[in-house]
């Protein structure tokens, strides 16, 4: 459901075309392997398109909540050496990491979802532009299974939240000999 109470339905089909299209246009931006990429987009849809668009691309994402405040971004943007963030439009969080911006030299993007500012990329608007088809990296650029695929920030609750780092084998079901036999 968006922001506007429109429901919105997507096939496989349907994310593996968004997915493109985005994965295009953040290579565009200059997004690659092994750049970490801040998610913050609540429930929006778009999500789905990015984190996608980045395991394409080998780039890592790191999910996070649009609770955080100039000081969590900072943090956070330096913590992870991230380059890119793509946010929601809402809650203030693009004033906070626009307020975050000159104490994280790692920030080089920022794209905006649901809406335009100054200064960011608009992210509805550019991956329409795109093309639906995407490549599989080779060479040097191909993704791995043990590459780093998520990075998420702990809680923190006795300090600084502290990274917890994943690769592709995050999201997969491992099966051994022992557990076919149960």
């Amino acid at each position: 459901v968006s922001r506007f109470n429109e429901e919105k339905r997507f096939t496989f089909s349907d994310i593996k075309k968004y997915s493109n299209k985005t994965a295009n246009y953040f290579k565009k931006l200059g997004i690659k392997k092994g750049d970490r990429v801040l998610l913050v987009l609540k429930r929006h849809y778009q999500f789905w398109f990015a984190i996608t668009a980045l395991h394409k691309i080998g780039a890592i994402a790191i999910p996070a909540t649009f609770l955080l405040t100039k000081k969590d971004f900072v943090y956070r943007f330096n913590a992870a050496g991230v380059k890119a963030v793509v946010a929601t439009s809402e809650n203030d969080i693009p004033n906070a990491i626009d307020a975050a911006e000159p104490e994280s030299p790692t920030l080089k993007i920022k794209c905006i979802v649901n809406g335009t500012r100054d200064g960011w990329s608009g992210f509805d608007k550019r991956i329409e532009d795109e093309s639906d088809v995407f490549p599989r990296p080779t060479g040097e650029d191909e993704v791995m299974i043990n590459d780093l695929a998520l990075m998420y920030f702990t809680s923190g609750t006795t300090g600084y939240p502290k990274i917890a780092a994943h690769d592709g084998t995050y999201s997969c079901l491992l099966y051994t000999s022992d557990a076919a036999d149960e």
